[in-house]
């Protein structure tokens, strides 16, 4: 019998005992289903995470300070030191560390380190008021946009890193509010953004509105580019002593996008040799996602465990289906069909049910898993924009089909055995 042969004959087996084959993959579907369920969430809620941290820093960019005392990364606290400094801090760091501000001298030696490919200032800009048209003057707080990041744009283009002219980027809740129609309709628009020096003059600046982001979970505020944050806080430090103005909180460092794990390592071990401290994205966020992990994990073992369980109504589908068919075994043992052919049909035989409840259970938690996330989104979820709860992936899809098929392959192994361990004569003399 030829390895099509066997196919086919383990199909047309599969609904000799319609009811029973039926019952089995209802099983199989619910263990299906629900891990199908379970790995559309993860995959939903860790894309909606990734875009959301990729909105406050990239995974190839580093925030470094300059603490008192530079030190590499523990899991306690750092022991007192009788003769500790006192040195004020400059209220930028990680909660309870004491850093100083940075100066150009700081960037010139960071840029200097091995692994380090560009290290810019961190600088505060204070607007005070941004504009457009008759509609009003309305208050205006910025986050500076660090190299890599990005934002969930709903109009318009990001930033073009190579122009060195003024641009902004609104959130939506800005549109309405500054007078614009809609979301394109801002895009291509000029602004005027109003900042106060320290001599308490007012200087207005006009920017180039190139985008329109939706709000993030980490706030709704505008973005400025680099050429746009320079003129604002060169105009924001008129007056201010020469030599505290190159003062800053801490600097942006990218690094290599492709760096491994010990690179990133070496170079955070780097830093604190020379002075400084360094934390990545990964290290603010890594926590939070591997909390959201360990719940889908958790979630996918009770899945498993279903399909175990449908496993053991498969074992007892084929022990039952061996027991009926002893006569026809021994007819095709006496026929010269060999034992491992044998074992092949009934293994088939399981891994086709398998198959069949598999697909069919990943196909209703698709539809329907579309069907809740969309009108997730449309309802309960709406002020998350972007965030799709359900998300199916062709990976993850066929993970699951092969990880049903394998338990139900290995759910044969028993009953497949003893049909192929069986004597033609006796099962020939079988009533």
């Amino acid at each position: 019998m030829r390895a099509v042969d066997i196919v086919a004959t383990a199909i047309g087996n599969s609904f000799r005992s319609r009811l029973r084959t039926t019952l089995t993959v209802i099983a199989i579907f619910i263990g299906a289903f629900t891990l199908t369920l379970t790995n559309g969430l993860g995959a939903g809620v860790n894309n909606y995470i990734d875009s959301q941290i990729a909105s406050i820093g990239a995974p190839d960019v580093m925030n470094v300070t300059k603490p008192v005392v530079a030190t590499a990364e523990t899991e306690g606290p750092q022991p007192y030191e009788e003769s500790g400094s006192t040195e004020v801090s400059s209220g930028v760091g990680p909660p309870g560390s004491t850093v100083q501000a940075m100066t150009d001298d700081d960037l010139d030696t960071i840029r200097a380190i091995d692994g380090v490919r560009t290290a810019a200032p961190i600088v505060s800009v204070r607007p005070d008021y941004i504009e457009y048209g008759t509609e009003g003057k309305f208050q205006l707080t910025v986050s500076p946009l660090s190299a890599g990041i990005r934002v969930e744009l709903a109009a318009g283009t990001m930033f073009d890193t190579a122009s060195s002219n003024l641009q902004i980027i609104l959130p939506t809740t800005f549109i309405e509010t500054l007078g614009f129609t809609g979301n394109d309709d801002a895009v291509g628009k000029t602004v005027t953004i109003a900042v106060t020096n320290a001599l308490g003059e007012q200087t207005t600046v006009d920017a180039v509105v190139v985008g329109v982001q939706e709000p993030t979970l980490f706030g709704a505020t505008p973005s400025l580019n680099e050429p746009l944050t320079s003129t604002l806080y060169d105009a924001q430090n008129v007056g201010i002593p020469t030599g505290t103005s190159s003062q800053y909180g801490s600097a942006t460092v990218t690094f290599a996008a492709d760096a491994t794990e010990a690179e990133v390592a070496a170079l955070k071990a780097d830093l604190v040799t020379a002075g400084y401290a360094g934390t990545t994205v990964t290290d603010q966020i890594g926590t939070f996602q591997s909390v959201i992990d360990g719940i889908i994990l958790v979630l996918n073992a009770f899945a498993v465990i279903a399909l175990l369980a449908a496993g053991f109504g498969i074992i007892n589908t084929l022990l039952m289906s061996v027991q009926e068919r002893t006569r026809e075994i021994g007819l095709m043992k006496a026929m010269g069909m060999s034992g491992g052919r044998i074992f092949a049909l009934f293994s088939t035989e399981a891994v086709f049910i398998g198959f069949l409840g598999s697909t069919i259970g990943a196909g209703v938690a698709m539809l329907v898993g579309g069907i809740i996330s969309q009108v997730l989104a449309d309802g309960l979820l709406a002020d998350l924009a972007g965030l799709q709860i359900l998300t199916f992936t062709p990976g993850a899809i066929v993970t699951v089909l092969l990880l049903v098929m394998g338990i139900a392959f290995i759910a044969a192994v028993l009953p497949a055995s003893r049909a192929a361990r069986q004597s033609p004569i006796d099962s020939l003399r079988y009533e």
